[in-house]
């Protein structure tokens, strides 16, 4: 099994000790940059996550992160995230997804895309942001829900250590959903850590029709990865 697009080892382990204390809220954490389409631009692309434990609505960003935005919405338009798991869930820090079938096979994915998450906007509850190896520029098709105020996954430099997280979205609508999910029993499966007994599938994953247009204009960029 490969183990692209999950978080590092020495960087999650640090997450498992500084995320379970991360800031918790109520409500989604609020960004310092704005995330409003500009004058005159579409509204923002908003996806539909069906989930076996409720839906799940996202805004995404692509103003601000347009290759991490595209990707995500080449793998929703293909149907690739479709009966995939949160195959990784800790209460107080993150629920991640979109790479493992219900018996935790790594699906096959598209090329790795260019790391954003120096576009300003932080890994605060309640945002999407994309998943990836210790190497800065691995994302591929796995994200995360952050569910807490998770600030040591933010840019700190251009360095190996210090890329941090690309946020390239927020929840909406379904926080509560992804609270439960981050509740749900779990334990080892094979060499897999934090994995639901019962596994939480992402039934349907789907371009919201009002926001059919401004999808259709954010294509995904082609990005070769910068060292």
């Amino acid at each position: 099994m490969t183990r692209s697009s999950l978080f590092s080892v020495p960087l999650f382990i640090g997450a498992l000790m500084l995320g379970i204390s991360g800031c918790g809220a109520s409500e989604p954490g609020t960004q310092t940059v704005s995330t409003a389409p500009a004058a005159g631009q579409p509204a923002n692309p908003r996806v539909l996550i069906e989930t076996s434990k409720g839906n799940i609505t996202v805004e995404l960003f692509p103003a601000q992160a347009p290759h991490s935005s595209g990707n995500f919405l080449t793998y929703v338009n293909t149907g690739f995230y479709d009966g995939l798991v949160f195959h990784r869930v800790i209460p107080n820090f993150m629920i991640q997804a979109g790479g493992m079938t219900p018996d935790m096979q790594e699906k096959p994915k598209n090329a790795p895309i260019q790391n954003e998450a120096d576009n300003g906007l932080k890994n605060l509850r309640g945002t999407l942001a994309m998943a990836r190896t210790g190497e800065p520029h691995s994302a591929s098709s796995q994200f995360f829900i952050n569910v807490a105020d998770n600030a040591f996954l933010n840019h700190r430099g251009k360095s190996f250590e210090g890329w941090g997280y690309a946020v390239f979205g927020q929840v909406v609508d379904g926080m509560d959903v992804v609270d439960a999910i981050a509740a749900v029993p779990r334990g080892n499966r094979g060499p897999h850590g934090d994995v639901p007994i019962e596994p939480v599938v992402m039934k349907r994953v789907t371009l919201l029709p009002d926001a059919a247009g401004a999808g259709a204009a954010q294509p995904a960029p082609v990005a070769t990865p910068k060292p």
